[in-house]
């Protein structure tokens, strides 16, 4: 077995949102989310709650090999919430959250969950690849997003209208008919999609965040089997070089409408044989 990773903030020396990380049989990536220039009742930052539940969650899942990783995940959200209700307000809507994708491999498969827009790639041995994305939160968005993609991006009037469109967004977050996403509520990891693939049946795992997905779900510059060439001749840092390469060729959104020019973006490349 070997582990590419590869990680990029938005903008250079900029804080990166996302984390990464893998222990023996399992990794997990996180992608933190907030809203730019609200309020957030949390002294912390995004970096720190992704990092922070990041970390639990990759111990918790090792260390209990035999608990679901919903209910480590939930476990983990509630462990970060007794670090930080006492000084922060965990009602705030605008608050941090994050995606998740964890994966564990024991007892002769692999589990995996996924919370959020960040994407979990699995490669089979016989050449055919599988993408598990919650697309719960792009659905929603799909809805919302007109008077967004209709500007410049970086725009005054986008900045304005993002603004509407976030405060939109937050509102049907963790509700029925909205979408899911780690926060303060451990509720949330019941919400999260999982399931469990042989690992006779695998080559390589790969999970991205949406920063780096892009290029296939965004951008369409490229499909899953492209992306996973380039994964294993060049590792992560050459997908994240192209991802960066196709966003400086449209910095203001006119052919890919989005909310950010740039985003973080992590990939985590596990090759199993």
């Amino acid at each position: 077995m070997r582990v590419g990773l590869g990680s990029l903030p938005a903008e250079p020396g900029g804080e990166n949102e996302d984390f990464a990380a893998t222990a023996p049989g399992a990794a997990v990536l996180l992608d933190g989310a907030g809203t730019s220039g609200a309020e957030t009742g949390c002294k912390h930052g995004v970096a720190w709650f992704s990092a922070t539940l990041g970390g639990l969650l990759l111990s918790t899942i090792t260390a209990h090999p035999h608990r679901s990783l919903a209910a480590c995940l939930a476990d983990s959200i509630q462990v970060v919430r007794s670090l930080h209700e006492d000084t922060c307000d965990l009602t705030c809507r605008a608050g941090p959250t994050s995606t998740v994708v964890a994966v564990r491999a024991g007892a002769g498969v692999l589990q995996h969950l996924v919370l959020g827009d960040s994407s979990l790639l699995l490669a089979g041995k016989d050449g055919k690849t599988t993408v598990v994305t919650d697309r719960r939160l792009d659905d929603v968005g799909k809805r919302l997003r007109g008077p967004v993609d209709a500007l410049p991006t970086g725009s005054p009037e986008h900045a304005v209208a993002l603004a509407e469109y976030r405060d939109t967004l937050t509102s049907l977050r963790n509700r029925p008919g909205g979408f899911w996403i780690a926060g303060p509520d451990p509720q949330a990891a019941g919400h999260a999609l999982t399931g469990a693939v042989p690992l006779e049946f695998l080559s390589s795992v790969t999970l991205l965040s949406d920063g780096a997905s892009r290029l296939v779900d965004r951008f369409e510059l490229a499909t899953w089997q492209e992306v996973l060439a380039v994964l294993n001749s060049s590792g992560p840092d050459e997908l994240i070089r192209r991802v960066r390469e196709a966003e400086a060729g449209d910095p203001v959104g006119r052919r890919w409408p989005r909310g950010k020019a740039r985003d973080d973006a992590t990939v985590l490349h596990w090759v199993l044989s």
